[in-house]
């Protein structure tokens, strides 16, 4: 499928002249909203993932993360700091039906310790399994550019933004809008995938290219002795490792 899309000579023009950069000026640092034993893995304009095989609590590690956000403090290893205008938590489930995400969502607010009877003004939950992966980007892109005071952002399955996970126009398509949605609306944005049953690499051509661009990719694996234990560790991380973890 061919995502390929040309602008004209004179739309080129203006992207290469706000592109430029230049000594005169100043960059700010990216914010550091996540960290996990003060190592930071996620900054505001950047993306992260985690990915794991099946039934390894992927989505619980993530839960833990959300939580972290919802109360601005520590849940689990995660330690979250969001600035005041961005506290706002975006969560995209594509696989899940309404009734097991309302249970994902209560469990998010329980260890957030907030009530779980009750929305919650600072998490918004879509549950986009019925839909296309045209019409599952189109939603998430509306949501992400019309929410107020969004900071984070969770796509749970984002292999079904695409119809191929090898297809390498897809992979990067999707991979491009990561980037695009978190510079314009200076958010961070955390995607789960899933492994190779074989190995331990990210499955197909869209984990080829989350390896690639993220700031952290976060490994979670079953315990080899007790498999109702978990590890987290960093497969990859731009800034300082942090120590391995269980829960």
């Amino acid at each position: 499928m061919d995502y390929i899309k040309e602008i004209s000579p004179e739309q080129a023009v203006i992207l290469w002249q706000e592109s430029r950069l230049s000594l005169s000026r100043c960059y700010e640092k990216a914010p550091e909203i996540l960290k996990v034993h003060g190592s930071v893995i996620g900054t505001l304009g950047n993306f992260s993932a985690s990915i794991g095989k099946a039934k390894s609590k992927k989505t619980f590690n993530v839960s833990a993360i959300v939580a972290a956000a919802l109360k601005n403090g520590t849940v689990l290893r995660y330690a979250a700091e969001l600035p005041e205008e961005k506290r706002k938590v975006l969560y995209i489930d594509t696989e899940q039906s309404p009734y097991h995400c309302l249970k994902v969502m209560k469990r998010i607010l329980r260890m957030a310790g907030l009530p779980d009877d009750r929305d919650s003004g600072y998490l918004e939950f879509l549950a986009l399994r019925k839909y296309t992966p045209e019409q599952r980007i189109s939603i998430v892109e509306q949501a992400i550019y019309h929410s107020p005071d969004i900071g984070l952002v969770i796509i749970d399955g984002i292999r079904d933004m695409v119809y191929d996970i090898n297809s390498p126009g897809e992979s990067t398509r999707i991979i491009s809008k990561l980037m695009q949605w978190t510079d314009d609306r200076q958010i961070h944005i955390h995607t789960i995938l899933h492994q190779n049953k074989g190995d331990e690499n990210a499955r197909g051509h869209i984990g080829t290219e989350l390896n690639n661009k993220a700031e952290t990719v976060l490994l979670v694996e079953k315990d080899k002795g007790n498999s109702d234990i978990s590890h987290v560790s960093a497969m990859h991380i731009r800034a300082m490792d942090f120590e391995p973890f269980a829960f």
